[in-house]
């Protein structure tokens, strides 16, 4: 396989994916997959400035893009990227300047799979990423990039039924502005449906790395989606 780059969602750290490394390395060497260094403050900023966190990633996300290219030269990388991760990478890839800042290695990266990235959103600073993709995408992108959307449909919002369920519905809720959708226990699925790409749906994973959570990252997790890499 390729080297692979994982990417944290928004709001989580690099360490929380050692275990997504983990089980990735059963089937691809440890030294070809590296986790982009991301902390709490590259997403919030210091001071504050959340609007500018998809820039701070890009950053690091072309660093290690850079990295994976000296270390496997003519080798594209493999992106890996969870829930608002996989908005700032398509945002990299698009080869459009966001915030002042463009970048143009989208011929080093070959495939591009994100893990309950919502690409339809009502949420302010995620609404910064998905209007431009929407506004800058083109069909002729995914002849050069593959990229594959997968979600899990294991929780149902509804605030009819149990404690998590009605929590569920609100999570959706905030997403698209309907609750009443099967997703991730965060994000729904709907949201993830991307025009041009290969959406997958399964089963038995959820979005929060938690622990003593079965989500994307864990070894039961990874299982469920490594065949699209």
């Amino acid at each position: 396989m390729n080297p692979l780059i994982i990417i944290p969602g928004v709001l989580f750290w690099s360490g929380l994916y050692a275990g997504m490394k983990d089980a990735l390395a059963t089937v691809i060497p440890r030294e070809r997959i590296e986790v982009v260094p991301l902390n709490l403050v590259d997403w919030v900023g210091f001071p504050p400035s959340p609007e500018r966190s998809t820039n701070r990633v890009m950053a690091e996300l072309d660093r290690s893009i850079a990295m994976m290219q000296d270390r496997f030269p003519g080798e594209q990388v493999t992106l890996v990227a969870h829930s608002g991760g996989g908005t700032v990478a398509m945002v990299y890839l698009l080869e459009q300047e966001f915030g002042g800042d463009v970048y143009y290695r989208r011929s080093a990266v070959g495939k591009l799979l994100t893990l309950g990235t919502p690409f339809e959103t009502q949420e302010y600073y995620a609404r910064l990423k998905t209007d431009f993709i929407a506004q800058h995408l083109q069909p002729a992108f995914f002849d050069e990039c593959s990229v594959v959307s997968v979600v899990s449909d294991d929780y149902e919002g509804s605030l009819e039924k149990g404690m998590i369920e009605r929590v569920c519905y609100h999570f959706y809720q905030n997403v698209t502005g309907d609750g009443r959708q099967k997703g991730d226990g965060v994000v729904p699925v709907g949201s993830c449906r991307l025009e041009g790409a290969r959406n997958v749906v399964i089963s038995g994973v959820e979005h929060m790395p938690t622990p003593n959570t079965r989500w994307y990252g864990t070894k039961e997790g990874v299982a469920k989606w490594i065949q699209w890499l």
